[in-house]
Parts: C-alpha cells; structure tokens; sequence
C-alpha cells in the first residue's frame, strides 16, 4: 500500500457488518477506520423515553439527532438505526438462526455448501455477542404462552434467543462484573433488571450492543471510528478504474447543517456497511455519478422485508404491566413459515400508540380503510382506548410476525416530480401483502380469550403498505454480475478490495430477523481475508505501508 494511504481498510457503517469487519480487520493486522453517520451513545445520554424526540429520532436536518430512524417508500415503512453500534442500539435484542431451507433459496443457492459452512460462523457469531436464552420472562411473554395453548400451537412456544447480560439464578439484576464474556478483556457488565427498555437504549449496560463486543475490540486494536461522518464518495485511485491502486473516499458531517468539514481519505478497500438501504443508496449514487461506474445493473432489485407485519394487543384494565421483560421475548410458530414473537416497550414510552389502531382483518387493499372506518364508529369505546396513548407501552403486547413467503421490491434511484432538488430512492413493483391472515386470526381469538382489543399499525391501513424493521437485499450475492452486486465471498463484482457486508447481501427471505445472519455472514466473508504480516522493518505498532492482497 501507498504510504500516503490514511487506512488499510475504511469500513462505511458500524452495524453488524460494520462493527464485525472492522473488528475482524484490525485482529488480521490492518489499520481501519470507521465511517459511522449516528451518533455515539452513552448510557446517561439515552432519551427517558420514546417521547423525546431530539433523542430518539433521527433527522438531522430537523435538529433532532436521535437513533432511530423511519423513512416511507411506497412500498413499505422502512425502522432502521443510526448510531455507533448501528442498529444494535435500537433493536429488540432477538437473536435468532433461519431454517437451513433459506440457503437453498434465492441467488445465493449453490454457491457454496452455505449448511456445511454456516454453522461455525454463526456459532462465532453467537459467542461474540453473548446469546442466550431469555430468563426474564414477563406478563406478555406468558400470556403468549396462554394464547398458543389455546390455539393448539403451545408445543411450538419458546422463551427467545437474546444478547442480554442476565443476572444469575436468584440474584437480582443491575449489579456490575467484570467482563463475563471475553476472559476480562472485555468491559465491565451490569446484568438487566427487565425494564423493557432495549428499543429506547439500555441505560444498564446489560445489552450486548456491538460497542461492548466487537466495535469495543476493533477500537482497542486501533480503529479510528468516525462518528457523525457521512460519506458521499469513493473513487479509485490513479485511475485505475477497478480500484486495484486503492480508494479515495469523501465524507462530511451528518449533523452540521453549514460547515460541512469536508474530509477525504485514502485507504486500499473498502467495505460497506451502510445497512441495506444506506449502501444500496450509496451505491446508486456512486454508480450514476461515473465514480463506480462498474457496480451491476442488478443493485437495487429483489428487495425483501420478512413479508413482516407488526401488530397487538392491548388490555386497557390496569392489571399487570407488558413492559416487563427483554424487548424481544418468547416466541410461537403457527406454522413452518410463520413466526410470531413479542415486542414491548419500557413503561412511559407511549409513543408508539400514536401508530396503533383498531385491527381490522377480512379485507386486503384499499378496501379496508372504509372498513376500519366502520368498526371506529361502531365501537368508539374501545376505539378511543387503543387511541389512548396514556399506559400505552405498560397495556400492551406488541408482536412483529415474520413470513418465509418470497415477495419482493426493486429500488431505484431516480427524481420525482414532486422533488426537484436531487434524486430519490424509490421503490418499484408488485405490491407487498399488508397483513397475514392467520396471524392477525391468531391475535384477534387470543385477544378474545383474554379479555383484550386486538390491534393493527395504522399505515398498514392508511396506506396499503407493511412497515419492516428487516429491510434486506439489493446487493444480491451470485454467481456474475448479471445476476447479482458481489459474490459468495462478498466481494464486490468488477472492483478489487472492495466488499459489501450488512443487510444488503441477504438473498433469500430469513423468515426471523436477520442481524445474527449478516454478523455470522461477514464472519464468513471475513474469514477468507488472509492476515496481514507486519515488514520486519517496521515498528510492532506502525503496519501501514503494505500491499493488501488481492
């Protein structure tokens, strides 16, 4: 490498891909920096609830500089995080392993024995991040337990798979360890108290976000992350157009509105790790702009979203409190391809009510709205108790459905008519289904028998469209770059030192949330990048001004 390069490596993001590759990187013996547009987090700075916008929700130019962030496409309501630790910060803290069957499916089928290979790296993956089963098991995770019972599935319940810091049987939670994960290497734990709080930030530093595991050990090895830096450009180097003399790559800040303080830096690859919809954005503009010219025509397409629906209950009496217990809680199978777990939220942090209304099935389309109009005014009492945001989060039991079904979206970057600034990404194609039948007769005979009103997200019904916290795809893993971006090392087609590792190389519908597969992916893609060896002339902490291999 050019001894002018700032970086080996230059990681754009800080989520599961990010925060793996650089960890993976830095161990190997490369110089790395991280490229994160969020903020960092610290327990004290975490908002009181989800009522505090300026700290919850992010939008920059609205001055709020939150973690949490939603943005609307035609198609679907995307929920992803910005934040150091990505979206680990704001994630319900499930951990889950898809069925086998998904690496026979999609683009990524029989590029590899993906069954033989796997295995290990999600077991990696799993130790990294302290996964284990629930032990703090709260009112809403039991009463899902009387729900399944009733319906003839209770054999299928489990108590979830989670990354929590879990205090030792008997002994209550919030007391700090020493490090119990990595032999003291590791930074001192406190174990959870079962607050509810994951999706809001973990003010007891009892969730294994990826700054107490492998963000913490890729700093300590000497990344440099770069927090509230966007980046909005990567060029080859000297001309080389397929990267191979290394990347110059452009950022500014986030979060400034004038001064920018526009920075470049030169490194030999690159790896994005943006989250689906940041790199394939990223990509996009890159690609259109001449300064990637050579990323494939398939970037974009076959988006999937767990053909997700997110709905509820809520029991208006005042009895035991939902928000009791690890944000991602137990969990059913109604069948082979549906998954249904429980969500909930700290007690407080209501806002989410202001997305909830009255469940109305039987009807798919526009044809529901009229529908839902219908049962307000048929039953306003209990309309305005599901409207009523006061007790929301402590009466209610959230649940995010999860389907293997493979529909799928294109995006595209392209402007529209009514936004004459600068191109958007949009997204293009068949509609996505709105709701799963069987899940919401699920909900609606356990509401029922427990005394409760069953509810749906009010933009499923207003707008005809499914809201995703698992936006994966559009940088699909293949075999050419005819048929997908990069291939089953995550390399990315066309460009040397160049990967892609987040939730953009997914290829088939995981049916569970996919943050455990895009850490155990990119341990993968990691693996088969060999160790950097230090020249002997070199002092042991200064190993820049080498040649990566190809």
């Amino acid at each position: 490498m050019s001894a002018s390069c700032d970086f080996d490596y230059i990681v754009i993001g800080s989520g599961f891909g990010g925060s793996v590759s650089a960890c993976r990187l830095t161990e190997k013996g490369y110089s790395v920096g991280v490229m994160e547009m969020g903020r960092r987090w610290k327990a004290e700075d975490f908002p009181a609830s989800n009522w505090d916008s300026g700290r919850y929700i992010w939008r920059p130019g609205m001055r709020m500089f939150g973690f949490y962030n939603m943005r609307l496409f035609r198609h679907m309501v995307v929920m992803c995080g910005n934040a150091v630790g990505g979206g680990s910060i704001t994630y319900a803290n499930a951990l889950l392993v898809p069925s086998p069957k998904v690496w026979d499916q999609g683009s990524w089928a029989g590029l590899k024995d993906w069954t033989g290979v796997m295995p290990r790296h999600y077991a990696t993956a799993e130790r990294m991040l302290g996964v284990t089963d629930n032990k703090l098991l709260g009112e809403a995770d039991l009463r899902l337990k009387k729900m399944a019972d009733l319906q003839g599935v209770g054999n299928t319940y489990y108590s979830g798979r989670v990354g929590t810091f879990f205090p030792p049987a008997g002994e209550p939670g919030g007391k700090t360890y020493p490090d119990p994960y990595f032999d003291g290497e590791g930074p001192d734990r406190s174990t959870c108290v079962g607050c509810g709080g994951c999706m809001v930030g973990c003010k007891y530093n009892a969730k294994n976000t990826l700054d107490k595991n492998y963000l913490y050990f890729a700093e300590k090895r000497g990344a440099q992350v770069f927090a509230e830096t966007k980046v909005v450009d990567v060029r080859p180097l000297n001309g080389k157009p397929d990267g191979s003399d290394g990347y110059e790559v452009h950022t500014e800040s986030s979060t400034a509105l004038f001064n920018k303080q526009r920075r470049s830096f030169r490194c030999r690859g690159v790896v994005f790790a943006a989250s689906s919809l940041g790199t394939v954005e990223l990509l996009f503009r890159l690609k259109q702009g001449g300064s990637l010219p050579r990323i494939s025509d398939d970037l974009g397409k076959r988006i999937r979203t767990n053909a997700e629906s997110l709905i509820g209950v809520r029991f208006p009496a005042k009895d035991m409190s939902m928000s009791m217990g690890v944000a991602g809680g137990a969990a059913v199978y109604l069948d082979e391809h549906t998954h249904i777990g429980v969500a909930r939220y700290p007690e407080g942090s209501d806002a989410a009510s202001m997305l909830m209304t009255l469940m109305r099935s039987g009807r798919t389309g526009w044809g529901r709205i009229p529908a839902w109009l219908w049962s307000l005014l048929r039953h306003p009492l209990k309309a305005l108790r599901v409207h009523n945001p006061v007790g929301f989060a402590r009466q209610s039991m959230l649940f995010v459905v999860m389907h293997t079904m493979d529909c799928h979206i294109d995006l595209r970057l392209r402007r529209r008519w009514y936004w004459p600034f600068g191109k958007l990404l949009c997204s293009e194609g068949a509609p996505i289904p709105t709701h799963i039948p069987d899940a919401n007769a699920f909900v609606e005979r356990g509401a029922k028998a427990l005394g409760g009103i069953p509810m749906s997200l009010l933009t499923e019904i207003l707008f005809n469209i499914p809201t995703t916290a698992h936006c994966m795809g559009g940088c699909a893993m293949a075999d050419s770059p005819e048929r997908g971006v990069m291939d089953a090392q995550n390399r990315v087609f066309g460009y040397q030192n160049m990967l892609i590792c987040d939730g953009s190389m997914l290829s088939a519908n995981l049916g569970v949330n996919p943050s455990l597969t895009i850490t155990a992916l990119t341990e993968h893609a990691m693996s088969h990048i060999p160790a950097q060896a230090p020249l002997e002339t070199d002092p042991p902490s200064n190993r820049h001004g080498h040649v990566l291999p190809a």
